[in-house]
């Protein structure tokens, strides 16, 4: 009856962690409307919406015209197209069953439902990995942590909102393999682990995580028949099911990223193949077959990586990958992934804002996890600890980060709140040893005579009054820091995670807000007001923004997939008007959209991204020097002190023209910029090649039509 009760108990809580992970996601679309937020998510919804519309066969072969002038772009091959097909399979069954719901909806709500989801897989990891206690602390902190919420509110429709599923389910069935080894549940991992390559490219985690998973198992000497099973499994249909994604392909057998997982293999192979050799002939004879097998493996494979290196077979390491090992690698090599914020190392306030009272009870899950050594145990430390080390590298992973440390936060917190509750109650906190599990049983392990701790005589002593009282302040204390932990992710969720981009906020001294919907106004003047093959050059940030909404060809978006195309921008925005025009008409460009902050105080506008695109330009043309953009003190400034390569760019006369014609404020003078909070340096703008046909209502985007060329006759 009492197992009942507790199953009973369990499922109600699950169930309302499950509801509250869904709603606590939800105040973007109660504070604004349902709508998608940031820049990324627009191309998904844009991509949705073709599949919805033009079924899969379509959608895998689409070549989108539109993107990327005049190149185009195959969007088949060049997506993972996880999210979309998620999407558009949830769309399709709510319509079979008469829910006639707006794909819109569904991709605003995808990610919040997928989120309950991971908390639910998330309680099901812990309860295999250590025990059940834990695991129903995990799944309520994944449902609320920062670090996760991020990516996944309603609105955030981007791959990490299903990615992060996928990882955790993978790394469930994965334990689950490991402990029983069986076929099925690695069968499982690899189903899970294909699903997370179609969702996104942090698939390379998986991929890595599990092969150092078997390493270690098989230097600390415990390597067992059902890891081999396990991992043999896994990677025969996990790299096969993952060759089948497009964007893929042979990546798996090919890429440097890889290599580890398919050495692992190749090492499990020889490892078990010269035991079962062993077994089969004598001593003497072993040893000559084995340096004979050694000598010809050895020859084999300096071979193979000879002949595939210089034949171009194997792909080196991808500029991502080394930005991953040397933060600074981005920088000096490859500007165009530096430039993007995400890309950033994390700060150590980054850490507390996204993970809370986690940072503290991780290192303590650590220490259980480690005091009681299983191979599932040895895997949550190894995920822990790389995480940690790539989440620090860049700002963007510490979504990585996030389950793991809920994971680890939960061993610890739940087990040292069991241990104050038994010394609470009159009990030794060393009577009951460690908890830990072995296929799915529950069972208590019985300390030794060797192991550390009191002695036998020690064991029965009675717990004094003084550690009673310790013990009920410690109780407290964990209640209390596990309050402000729900207070502090509720905060985060509504501040700041859940106003999207493309509507802006301001909050007065009263209380009262004002809205900045000057994006979608900019981008619907675009739609109505130009023609439908019009040509668009903005910055790339706003790429898929404007050709979902606005629906015309864009020169660049968010794939940055070609930086020299990107560079051409960059260029053109850093010249003077009389060399940028002979890029804009080469590029056949009829309009230019300019997001300007000035006015209103928003600081993520393009005079704020100028440098990176002088950076990124000058990556492809010498001509261009960061250094003349910068005042003769080394500043950055657009006051009276600019330099002339600054005072006549394009970027600062798109920028800045007609803006000293405006009263921004009584107590400052005209042209003052409220952003850079300085006096322009430049007022009196003169366009030569460029007419401003529409500025919104705060001045936040611009837009300007290249003038026709003069009609000679």
């Amino acid at each position: 009856m009492a197992n009942k009760q507790e199953f009973f108990l369990r499922f109600l809580i699950l169930a309302l962690i499950y509801a509250i992970a869904f709603f606590t996601r939800l105040f973007s679309v109660l504070r604004f409307e349902s709508v998608i937020h940031e820049f990324d998510p627009y191309f998904n919804y844009r991509s949705t919406q073709y599949l919805v519309n033009e079924g899969f066969y379509n959608f895998i072969n689409w070549f989108d015209s539109g993107a990327w002038y005049p190149l185009g772009r195959i969007v088949g091959g060049t997506v993972y197209p996880g999210i979309m097909v998620t999407a558009a399979a949830v769309y399709w069954v709510l319509h079979f069953f008469n829910f006639t719901i707006q794909i819109r909806n569904v991709c605003v709500l995808l990610a919040p439902w997928f989120a309950s989801n991971t908390s639910l897989i998330t309680y099901f990891l812990t309860k295999e990995a250590f025990n059940t206690t834990a695991g129903v602390v995990a799944a309520a902190f994944v449902a609320i942590v920062p670090g996760y919420i991020s990516r996944s509110v309603a609105g955030s429709f981007d791959n990490e909102g299903i990615a992060i599923f996928a990882l955790i389910n993978t790394y469930f069935f994965w334990v689950k393999a490991v402990k029983t080894g069986s076929m099925a549940w690695a069968a499982g991992a690899a189903l899970a682990y294909f699903y997370m390559v179609a969702a996104w490219g942090g698939y390379v985690f998986i991929i890595n995580l599990i092969p150092l998973h078997v390493i270690v198992l098989l230097f600390s000497g415990r390597l067992t028949g059902r890891v081999y099973v396990a991992y043999s499994t896994f990677y025969v249909i996990a790299t096969l099911l993952a060759m089948q994604i497009s964007f893929v392909g042979f990546q798996p057998v090919q890429s440097a990223e890889h290599m580890g997982a398919l050495a692992t293999f190749a090492l499990l192979q020889v490892y078990y193949g010269i035991f079962w050799l062993r077994s089969h002939i004598s001593d003497k004879e072993f040893q000559y077959v084995f340096r004979l097998a050694l000598l010809a493996a050895t020859a084999v494979f300096g071979a193979i990586v000879v002949v595939g290196s210089f034949s171009g077979y194997f792909s080196k390491f991808t500029g991502r990958f080394y930005a991953l090992l040397d933060p600074t690698y981005a920088k000096q090599h490859i500007p165009i992934i530096a430039s993007v914020s995400e890309h950033q190392p994390t700060t150590w306030a980054s850490f507390f804002f996204d993970l809370h009272i986690l940072v503290f009870f991780f290192p303590v899950g650590l220490y259980y996890c480690f005091r009681n050594l299983t191979d599932a145990n040895i895997f949550l430390i190894l995920y822990g600890v790389t995480s940690v080390y790539f989440s620090g590298v860049m700002v963007r992973l510490i979504l990585i980060l996030a389950p793991i440390s809920c994971v680890l936060g939960a061993i610890g917190f739940s087990e040292s709140l069991k241990t104050y509750m038994r010394l609470a109650k009159g009990q030794p906190a060393h009577l009951a040893a460690p908890l830990t599990t072995v296929s799915g049983a529950t069972v208590t392990v019985a300390s030794s005579s060797t192991s550390s701790g009191p002695s036998p005589s020690s064991r029965s002593k009675p717990v004094s009054a003084d550690q009673k009282s310790f013990a009920f302040g410690m109780v407290a204390i964990l209640i209390v820091v596990s309050l402000f932990y729900a207070y502090h992710c509720t905060w985060v969720t509504s501040e700041a995670y859940s106003s999207p981009s493309i509507v802006l906020a301001a909050r007065h001294p009263d209380g009262s807000k004002t809205i900045f919907d000057d994006f979608r106004e900019a981008y619907y003047w675009l739609r109505h007001n130009t023609r439908e093959d019009a040509r668009i050059m903005s910055w790339w940030d706003y790429g898929y923004q404007l050709a979902a909404m606005a629906n015309r060809t864009i020169l660049v978006d968010n794939n940055t997939w070609n930086n020299s195309h990107i560079a051409e921008v960059g260029r053109a925005m850093a010249f003077t008007e009389d060399n940028a025009i002979k890029i804009v008409r080469q590029l056949d460009v009829d309009y230019v959209l300019i997001i300007f902050g000035g006015l209103i105080g928003y600081s993520s506008d393009d005079i704020n991204k100028f440098l990176w695109m002088v950076r990124i330009g000058g990556s492809t043309d010498p001509s261009i020097k960061e250094a003349t953009y910068f005042t003769k003190k080394g500043e950055y400034s657009m006051g009276p002190e600019a330099p002339p390569a600054m005072l006549n760019s394009v970027m600062y006369k798109l920028s800045y023209y007609r803006f000293a014609d405006i009263g921004v404020d009584p107590r400052t003078p005209r042209g003052f910029d409220r952003v850079r909070n300085i006096e322009i340096g430049q007022k009196d703008i003169h366009l030569k090649y460029f007419e401003e046909v529409y500025t919104t209502e705060h001045w936040l985007v611009r837009l300007y039509k290249v003038k026709d060329l003069d009609n000679r006759a």
